[in-house]
């Protein structure tokens, strides 16, 4: 299976060419499930109920499920509909994003609950098994494991 996934992640990135390229990023190979909830732990906490946003500082830990976040700053956006239901997830100063073995990690990421659209800028890097790909920006749907990669594209593709 991850042989296939390469040689497809390869075909795709010679299609494309060095500027973009798709890749596909399972993050554990189960569809995603954002109906669960989103648990953060952190240091401090800073609550703003005018703008409907939390500001998470000091060792974050977002937990959805099986999927991870890990970052030293996470702003979470709450829907402006008076719920307590996450918007968007904001994360900047090195973040790591893991499910399963699978793991992606960038400068900054932006997570779209509800499109659960997962958005890696600056030094990205995404390994799954043996194949890693590069990039200075990637963009995954979270629920089909489809995505793009640009900005100087690198990768390593398993023979396996």
């Amino acid at each position: 299976m991850r042989a296939l996934l390469a040689l497809s992640g390869l075909i795709l990135l010679l299609a494309q060419g060095p500027a973009a390229a798709q890749v596909s990023i399972g993050f554990g190979g189960v569809a995603y499930d954002r109906s669960q909830p989103v648990e953060i732990t952190s240091d401090t906490l800073t609550l703003d109920q005018t703008t409907g946003e939390a500001v998470f500082t000091g060792n974050v830990i977002v937990v959805q499920g099986d999927l991870r976040m890990a970052a030293p700053y996470v702003r979470v956006i709450y829907a402006t509909t008076g719920t307590q239901e996450v918007q968007e997830v904001i994360a900047n100063g090195g973040v790591l994003i893991t499910r399963g073995a699978d793991a992606a990690e960038g400068n900054n990421a932006q997570f779209e609950v509800a499109t659960s659209f997962l958005t890696l800028t600056g030094n990205v890097l995404v390994t799954q098994g043996p194949t890693a790909i590069a990039g200075d920006r990637m963009v995954v749907n979270m629920t089909t494991g489809n995505g793009a990669a640009d900005g100087r594209v690198r990768t390593v593709l398993s023979g396996e």
